[in-house]
């Protein structure tokens, strides 16, 4: 493993870190009373969109997985569909699990719905990214001794950390301490961006922690 591999690991998360920072200051230059809590729904699709563009370009310009494979336009094409195809699918299936976790069914159905967009972006669209469309792909890389590069391998803490994190923020809800935040889904989401955010930190550093241990194999 190359000490290379890890900062351009490290500056690509930073990256991601730096466009959830932007969703959160750069709206309010543009709209008023903009701001994470009064206006969570609008931030919500901002972040979404900030954090999927930088993943795009940055899976562009680094090309973590590059290939010479099956690189003709129809190919993209299709796989570029095949991508939003699933991305959607995320969203409706995290709705689904909300739902039977305990969310509202017929109420805040635009909360809950967001709530899956936002927790696909920070889990399904850089699996999408490194990995594309190959449900294969993501098995064995969330299978045990299954990653074959550093990138794969911080793409298992950063989604587990944004799953653990969108659980620890449901614990508030049911609390009383009548904070504007506890509102549905304001706590999870912060949650899901916080874990997201804590797992592009952990990542590199664990990575780098454990290179003398660590080992891939290639596909």
């Amino acid at each position: 493993m190359k000490n290379a591999d890890i900062k351009r690991l490290l500056y690509t998360h930073l990256l991601c870190i730096f466009s959830i920072i932007l969703s959160i200051f750069i709206p309010s230059f543009f709209l008023e009373n903009f701001s994470v809590l009064e206006t969570h729904l609008m931030w919500l699709c901002i972040c979404s969109v900030f954090v999927t563009a930088v993943n795009l370009v940055l899976y562009v310009v680094v090309k973590p997985n590059a290939s010479s494979k099956r690189s003709s336009l129809s190919y993209k094409v299709t796989r570029f569909l095949k991508c939003c195809f699933y991305f959607l699918m995320s969203c409706f299936v995290f709705h689904v699990i909300f739902v039977l976790y305990g969310a509202p069914l017929i109420e805040l159905v635009l909360e809950t719905f967001l709530f899956a967009v936002i927790l696909s972006t920070f889990t399904t669209v850089p699996c999408l990214c490194l990995l594309g469309p190959n449900l294969k792909a993501w098995l064995r890389v969330f299978s045990r001794n299954g990653v074959t590069s550093v990138w794969e391998n911080s793409l298992q803490i950063t989604t587990i950390s944004s799953f653990l994190g969108t659980w620890l923020g449901a614990f508030p809800i049911p609390l009383d301490w009548e904070r504007p935040w506890q509102v549905w889904p304001i706590s999870c989401t912060l949650g899901a961006t916080f874990g997201y955010v804590a797992g592009l930190i952990i990542s590199p550093l664990w990575i780098y922690w454990n290179r003398k241990q660590l080992t891939y194999k290639n596909n």
